[in-house]
């Protein structure tokens, strides 16, 4: 019997500055690279074809689950391992890996601990770290789901998750107006998200979910540990928080803009 093949799949945009070294941890020990760009200004194309041909684009950005399934329908090997550029394989994640695919354990798919830097720091608290993602799995037994922002594969019950040895490395922003962006992007897809569902909002939920994270953050989850870095992302991370809920009710609380004045 033949050993199994392993991809790693991508999406990005505008990821010049991080998918050379990303890449640079892969490539040379997996079958295929899978890249799916969304509309890149900058480089990013001829970085990543520097590593392979499977470069493929999709500017009409369908959400953060749809775009990941579509990636996925260009893999040919038979386990897919997902990376965002703004990541690096360990040696000690290579090596599980690569004994988790050659042991091919039926139904199984695979975790790793994420471990992420933020502004000049390793964040081992705020709930942070080890911060398991499912990032690793037969590509034919399953798949992200659709949603529009914090996307997740399947697992149906006759799965099993595994665990993954070594960290994934996170270089999550690159500066504060990164991370402001970054955020608000998050915030629009979730708001437009729920008010597909039907869903609303008022300002208070708003101040307590914003409140809620911070002591969760900061208090419950020791990101007082973690120096003023635990305190500043925890701060951020209340503001994101309270954005959310603030876009939500603006787009289904709030009076539209008069025609007539």
């Amino acid at each position: 019997m033949s050993k199994p093949t392993i991809a790693v799949a991508l999406i990005v945009k505008n990821e010049a500055q991080h998918l050379k070294a990303c890449l640079d941890t892969v490539h040379d020990w997996v079958d295929e690279i899978v890249v799916l760009d969304s509309g890149s200004s900058d480089n990013t194309e001829e970085i990543a074809r520097g590593y392979t041909d499977k470069f493929y684009v999709n500017p009409q950005w369908p959400g953060f689950g749809p775009q990941r399934q579509l990636a996925q329908s260009y893999v040919e090997s038979d386990y897919v391992l997902w990376l965002d550029a703004d990541e690096r394989v360990t040696p000690e994640l290579k090596a599980s890996i690569l004994e988790a695919v050659a042991n091919n354990s039926t139904n199984t798919i695979y975790q790793t601990a994420r471990l992420s830097w933020v502004f000049g720091r390793y964040i081992k608290h705020c709930g942070w770290y080890p911060d398991r993602v499912l990032r690793l799995y037969p590509t034919k037994l399953t798949q992200y789901n659709d949603s529009l922002v914090h996307e997740k594969v399947e697992v149906s019950k006759e799965m099993q998750v595994a665990n993954l040895k070594g960290d994934l490395i996170h270089f999550t922003y690159n500066d504060m107006n990164h991370y402001l962006v970054k955020s608000a992007g998050y915030a629009k897809a979730w708001a437009e998200q729920r008010e597909k569902k039907g869903k609303k909002s008022s300002i208070s939920q708003g101040i307590l979910h914003a409140l809620g994270c911070f002591i969760k953050m900061y208090i419950v989850k020791a990101g007082f540990l973690d120096g003023k870095q635990g305190f500043l992302l925890s701060i951020l991370s209340a503001h994101s928080t309270f954005v959310k809920y603030a876009d939500l009710w603006i787009r289904t609380e709030t009076e539209k803009m008069p025609e007539k004045f």
